[in-house]
């Protein structure tokens, strides 16, 4: 009998995914008015800058949250917020992390527990993509940032309830803007490129 039922599971369950498994909706307009709240587990913020000319170093966050207020039919009148703790920053190497995450000369954590990106303005370039422009908070200091973003669709996230719309990001900023001065005059590169994927669930 196991041998009978567990590939009719399967088979059920990979004909169950299949029909859920359909292409995302690329017209704005199409997706659902209202609050969002972001999906950790399926999104990521990482930052890179020259090594001495040598390489591009590259790290990212492991805990964010936001949130989204979204309106299809005036997208550039959506919101977002978003939530970073500087101390979960990671490079592959704990000891490092550590020394990023708490020295003074870095995002000293103990001291501003809190990376915040609010947004204060938007703009389009076509139906999909826009700039999006807001306040980013960074070791208490807060100045504005725009990133470039391309609205990717929406769709069914696997398991969750409700709507789920995808964004890609890309912005620059300088780090010394921010205090994080710390060795440029020795290459270590002043500007630092983000790139974010995140994805944020119809709130239920």
């Amino acid at each position: 009998m196991k041998h009978i039922c567990l590939p009719l599971a399967f088979t059920i369950s990979s004909a169950f995914i299949s029909a859920c498994a359909t292409p995302p909706v690329l017209d704005v307009a199409a997706a659902p008015q209202g609050a969002y709240v972001l999906d950790p587990t399926h999104t990521s913020v990482n930052w890179s800058l020259s090594h001495s000319g040598l390489s591009f170093y590259t790290a990212r966050f492991d805990k964010i949250s936001g949130a989204l207020d979204f309106n299809p039919n005036a997208p550039t009148q959506s919101r977002v917020d978003i939530r970073i703790d500087p101390k979960s920053v990671s490079t592959g190497d704990t000891e490092w992390d550590e020394t990023l995450a708490t020295d003074g000369r870095y995002f000293d954590g103990d001291t501003y527990p809190e990376i915040r990106f609010v947004s204060t303005t938007a703009t389009t370039n076509s139906a999909n993509t826009g700039q999006v422009t807001g306040d980013l908070t960074l070791r208490g200091i807060t100045k504005p940032v725009t990133l470039d973003v391309t609205y990717n669709g929406a769709g069914k996230s696997f398991g969750i309830p409700g709507a789920t719309l995808g964004f890609s990001a890309i912005g620059k900023i300088t780090r010394s803007d921010w205090g994080m001065d710390y060795l440029t005059n020795f290459g270590i590169g002043d500007e630092v490129t983000l790139r974010i994927e995140a994805e944020f669930n119809e709130k239920q």
